[in-house]
Parts: C-alpha cells; sequence; structure tokens
C-alpha cells in the first residue's frame, strides 16, 4: 500500500489519503475570523481529537459516525500523529454547516440586536444577550472552501439541499445538541451552541468530521452563568477577545502574533473543557490510552 497522501490542509486539521480511509490529523494551528494565526496553541491538536473521540464513542446507537478508530495505523510510522490522528470512511459531504444554538451569543445576539430574528427565525422580544433559549435553533450556513461561511435562511437551506434533507439534518442536529447539552450541564458546562457536518457514506446520513470540541462549540461554566453580558468561556472565544482589541488588525492575513499569556490562557481553557467534560486530565488520559 503506497504511504499516505495529503490532499486537503484545513485551517486546523491535515487531510491524507490511506488506501480507503482518510487520516484526519489535528495540528496545533488555531484560527479566528477565518484566519490561520502564526503562533500554535500546545497540545491543542491532541485535546481536540481525544475529546471528539469521548463524544464519538458514546454517540446514541441510532447515530452513524464516519469513525473507524484513533490509532496511527500500523503501516504507519508516524510517531508525531500519536493522539492526533482520526482515521475515518469516506464520505461524500453535504454542503451545509448545521449549527444549533441553545443561547443567544455570538453572530445570533448581534442579528437579534438589529432585527428580532437569527437568520429569519423569530425570537421572543425582550431577550438578553447569553438568553437560554425555549427551544434550540437551527442556524445551518454554507460550507466556503475559502473565505467565511454565510448564514442561511430555512427557504435557502431548504433550496440548497432538499426540504426532506434539510428537515432531517435539522431534526438530527438539534437531538444531538439536546444530547450533549444534558450530559455537559451535569459536568458544569453549558453548550451554548455547536456546529456538526453531515456526509453521506452507503446512502446514510452520517456524523463527520470533529464533535463537539472547543473549536466547534461554545463552552461555557454552569456557575459563572449570568444572561445579560458575554460569558467566560472554554473555547476560543478568550483569543477573539483578544484579537478584538486590537486596534491595528483589521481581520485580514496575515494574522497578529499572540503574546505568551494569551498563548498559555487558551491552553489552559482547552485543557479545562476536557477535564470537566471527561472527569479527567489529558495527561491522565493519554497514559491510560
Amino acid at each position: 500500500m503506497p504511504g499516505p497522501q495529503l490532499i486537503h490542509q484545513g485551517k486546523v486539521r491535515d487531510v491524507y489519503s490511506h488506501g480507503e480511509h482518510l487520516l484526519l490529523v489535528a495540528t496545533d494551528r488555531l484560527s479566528a475570523f477565518d484566519v490561520v494565526l502564526p503562533d500554535p496553541i500546545p497540545d491543542k491538536g491532541i485535546t481536540l481529537t481525544q475529546l471528539s473521540r469521548f463524544w464519538f464513542q458514546r454517540l446514541p446507537k441510532e447515530v452513524n459516525s464516519h469513525i473507524v478508530s484513533f490509532d496511527v495505523p500500523a503501516d504507519l510510522s508516524r510517531p508525531e500523529w500519536v493522539n492526533r490522528i482520526t482515521v475515518c470512511r469516506r464520505a461524500q459531504p453535504i454542503p451545509l454547516e448545521c449549527v444549533v444554538r441553545g443561547y443567544l451569543a455570538g453572530s445570533g445576539w448581534v442579528d437579534y440586536q438589529k432585527t428580532g430574528t437569527v437568520q429569519g427565525i423569530t425570537l421572543p422580544h425582550g431577550l438578553l444577550e447569553s438568553s437560554l433559549l425555549t427551544d434550540p435553533i437551527f442556524t445551518p450556513t454554507t460550507k466556503a472552501q475559502a473565505g467565511h461561511d454565510q448564514p442561511l435562511t430555512e427557504a435557502e437551506a431548504s433550496a440548497l439541499v432538499g426540504p426532506d434533507l434539510y428537515f432531517q439534518l435539522r431534526e438530527l442536529s438539534i437531538a444531538i445538541y439536546c444530547w450533549a447539552h444534558a450530559y455537559a450541564l451535569e459536568h458544569g458546562i453549558l453548550i451554548a451552541d455547536t456546529k456538526l457536518e453531515f456526509g453521506w457514506i452507503d446512502g446514510k446520513i452520517t456524523l463527520i468530521d470533529e464533535l463537539l470540541t472547543p473549536d466547534s462549540s461554545r463552552f461555557w461554566p454552569k456557575d459563572q452563568y449570568q444572561p445579560g453580558r458575554s460569558q467566560p468561556s472554554f473555547d476560543k472565544q478568550f483569543v477573539r477577545d483578544y484579537l478584538s482589541s486590537l486596534k491595528d488588525w483589521n481581520r485580514q492575513p496575515p494574522g497578529p502574533r499572540l503574546p505568551p499569556d494569551i498563548i498559555q490562557g487558551t491552553r489552559d481553557k482547552y485543557l479545562e473543557a476536557f477535564r470537566r467534560l471527561t472527569g479527567t486530565d489529558l495527561d491522565t488520559e493519554l497514559n491510560e490510552l
């Protein structure tokens, strides 16, 4: 069998073709505002992979996933990939980023302040920033190969993938969010929102990519939650807030260098999310794998 072939380098992950499978290798790169920053976050790729592993191994049985294993294939000598790799089945991606929001934050809050809606979904009057929504809402976006993903209304997303598939993706995404939110709530974290991706494998809708990580979700500490303000978080919002404070960066490449305290603070937040959700420190978890 020939060695793995690099077929795509994303903002965070490198994707290789290897026989009948794909290899997703999570790096320590960090992107914010769709720009890859010049300074990596130590152990970030390992944290993302192992947290995805945690969730994928606990998925409800009715949810199909692309996972084959999290081990470096036996025919490859790539020690640098240990604990960073996801071996997965090939899928035909569905061209929709499936975003579920349980709280009013981020671009949803900005949209609501202007229109009283989030991507065309009317919400009650008088909600505050970070308010808990009565029911989670499905707010998909495009899957841009370059640049920014664009928010879609229900009509636009239905036109893109078809009404039947749109309905299935919405119901499945909300179900996964509610399952994860209930688990995280018991472990001191509020999952404010998350992004899921799906594809087709053997004619079935299948969950692909990463799952419920600090890169794809907003994680808030339950004991500090207070509507009416932005929340402390265990995700890259910490970096976004720092970058937003800069007066001389226009959110275009190249990204600015990160100070050591921002790098360390980001690492600590990712590790704290892992610890709270899994109940173990990352180093302890890796020693047991």
